[in-house]
């Protein structure tokens, strides 16, 4: 018995890699488009900036000042 033809548009392991492949280079296009890593590195340098200008957020709110400087044991 024969084998049945594929169609022009079955998709194959290699015609899925090759449009895989194809869609990573687009992507890649349009965020060189953009602005590329000029802007990633602005937008890195601002996030750092404004790291530093925060108060630290693993504490909550309040917590420094509620919580006592010294604990006494209790007698």
């Amino acid at each position: 018995m024969e084998e049945p033809k594929l169609s022009p548009f079955a998709l194959t392991r290699s015609r899925v890699v090759l449009l895989v492949l194809g869609a990573v280079l687009l992507l890649i296009a349009i965020s060189t488009a953009m602005g590329g890593l000029g802007s990633y590195q602005e937008l890195k340098e601002a996030a750092n900036a404004a790291k530093a200008t925060t108060p630290d957020v693993g504490t909550p709110a309040g917590a420094a000042e509620a919580a006592p400087a010294e604990t006494t044991p209790a007698q």
